[in-house]
């Protein structure tokens, strides 16, 4: 599959907020195997935080790299990775392959194909599993972030992919962008998240993310720190709010909603409330209607709020977005929005 070189900097314009990272480690992606790790580990690949530097740093295999490295002469002719991704199945859009501090060592190609494989199921190399291109071999620079853009995306949806370096090397990180596949449950009066992003709940607009991106705020579990939470910049003025629009995976009847500030303690919102939306657009329009579902509600540190009484406007009435508005600023870990999915 051919691809367009993107700018670090234009990822918005060219992705748009319909697309995540399909395989990092904090949404569920996960190492199944791989040719060679002497160097460095291959799980370093799909950890979220930016690679970083260690020079001068030794370890009993030589310079410690943040990133997978494999051994020098590989008689073979690529190394490779094989991750299953962190959601059920997903589209694949474009990647990333960034050589951070990869210089002299860097993989000097990558090639990326795709599996589809029934729940529970992984590939084990060497056996039958068919698998399908999705990124041409493509040069890889030195300590370079590259971007690409599929031009003709692949039809299928993918449960794992293998990511080759062609014919060795260093690989700092491995971004996968697409959108999830989501499995529903089939009954429709079960309660679920409608908010995850493995049901399709996508953070698609937020007023500000200067220390955390609102992507986080959908992840599974709780987190390990403050780093991988919602987080906005300290505001001056005495009326300030901060805010984020989550679409839903799908027309919903809340049920309840939950505002988790864990690991913020001394920079969380001293208040929220939610408003919510039918849309029939990825992002709403400047003059939606947004009816509050909920009214403004003080938050505390490092704790799940869990609101379902204080719920209005919600029985019978079913919508496509929230909108959470944090009282004046500061940190969310995650946002939970429980429901019943409308099918028309």
């Amino acid at each position: 599959m051919a691809a367009e070189r993107i700018p670090i900097d234009k990822y918005d314009e060219a992705f748009g907020p319909t697309n995540i990272d399909l395989i990092s480690a904090p949404l569920g992606g996960k190492i199944i195997a791989f040719s060679d790790e002497f160097f460095a580990a291959a799980d370093n690949l799909i950890q979220p935080h930016a690679p970083i530097r260690r020079a001068g740093y030794y370890v009993e295999t030589g310079a410690w790299f943040d990133g997978w490295e494999t051994r020098r002469h590989n008689p073979n002719p690529t190394d490779w990775v094989i991750i299953r991704l962190g959601v059920s199945s997903g589209l694949v859009t474009g990647t990333e392959i960034d050589t951070a501090y990869f210089s002299g060592n860097q993989a000097p190609a990558v090639s990326i194909e795709g599996c589809s494989l029934p729940p529970g199921t992984d590939p084990v190399p060497g056996d039958s599993t068919v698998w399908i291109p999705i990124l041409d071999e493509i040069e890889c620079e030195p300590s370079t972030r590259h971007l690409w853009k599929l031009v003709d995306p692949p039809s299928e949806a993918f449960t794992h992919v293998r990511l080759h370096q062609h014919p060795d090397g260093g690989i700092a990180r491995f971004r996968l962008y697409g959108s999830p596949i989501p499995v529903f449950p089939d009954d429709l009066a079960s309660i679920i998240d409608l908010a995850h992003v493995s049901y399709g709940g996508l953070a698609v607009a937020c007023s500000d993310q200067h220390f955390g991106r609102k992507e986080n705020l959908l992840l599974p579990g709780r987190g390990k720190d403050m780093g991988d939470g919602w987080e906005t910049k300290r505001s001056r003025g005495g009326d300030h709010i901060d805010w984020v629009i989550v679409k839903l995976g799908a027309k919903t009847e809340i049920d309840s909603i939950e505002i988790d500030t864990a690991h913020f303690r001394g920079n969380f919102p001293q208040a929220a409330s939610m408003l919510a939306c039918s849309s029939s657009q990825v992002i709403p329009s400047e003059d939606t209607e947004w009816i509050e579902v909920l009214g403004k509600q003080k938050l505390s540190a490092d704790k799940q709020h869990v609101f379902g009484a204080e719920l209005t406007k919600v029985n019978g009435v079913r919508y496509t977005h929230v909108k959470m508005v944090i009282m004046p600023d500061g940190g969310v870990k995650r946002l939970r929005l429980y429901g019943r999915r409308y099918m028309e």
